[in-house]
């Protein structure tokens, strides 16, 4: 979804940068977004920009945000008021123009009663939301998202789903919602390639 508001944006032709905040370190992820100068921290070894630069003038995609530290996340606020990154070691900041797009599978109005996510930042973050449904509740976008998964590959490392397959996929519940998905499909291809699968196959996936 990210993707495709960046590919349909003024920001096209521009940097497309996604970074999942929930699962890079707590040390690093300061450094990760905003970069830092040579010999900042132990291992800094030459000067780094961070992905707010490198996504100026396009977009940055934070997925996963609602797992973002809670000191990061008064940080992350600041830049996006004052539109100006300062790498760590740094004393001077570096203006940046980025459309941010962030994404959660956490329960946000839970997490700020909680104390656990930052009120102003969520307002600042949610000028647009969108609720994007679980893929068991669009199962009927599963055989396009199959042939999707397929596009392009040789028909000998392509399963091909029957319709019993393909009824069986639909009914399955999808806790990993389209990662999921994709990964069946990429196995059925390793282990049935250039075949037709029925229901039962899909069940030994």
């Amino acid at each position: 979804v990210a993707q495709a508001i960046h590919a349909a944006s003024a920001r096209r032709d521009k940097a497309f940068v996604a970074i999942n905040t929930g699962a890079i370190p707590g040390e690093l992820i300061e450094s990760e977004l905003f970069g830092h100068e040579k010999g900042s921290f132990t291992g800094a070894h030459s000067r780094r920009t961070g992905h707010f630069e490198n996504a100026d003038k396009g977009t940055l995609f934070l997925d996963e945000i609602g797992d973002m530290r809670f000191d990061m996340q008064v940080k992350l606020l600041r830049v996006l008021e004052e539109r100006v990154v300062t790498r760590v070691g740094s004393s001077s900041g570096t203006p940046v123009d980025v459309r941010i797009i962030s994404a959660t599978h956490r329960d946000m109005d839970s997490a700020i009663a909680d104390g656990r996510f930052r009120q102003d930042l969520f307002f600042r973050l949610g000028v647009v939301l969108v609720q994007v449904p679980s893929l068991a509740e669009r199962a009927e976008d599963i055989p396009l998202l199959v042939r999707h998964f397929q596009k392009g590959k040789p028909a000998g490392a392509i399963a091909r789903f029957d319709e019993s397959a393909l009824d069986r996929l639909m009914a399955h519940g999808w806790p990993g919602n389209v990662r999921e998905l994709r990964n069946v499909v990429e196995r059925a291809g390793v282990l049935y390639g250039g075949e037709i699968i029925d229901a039962d196959d899909v069940d030994l996936l």
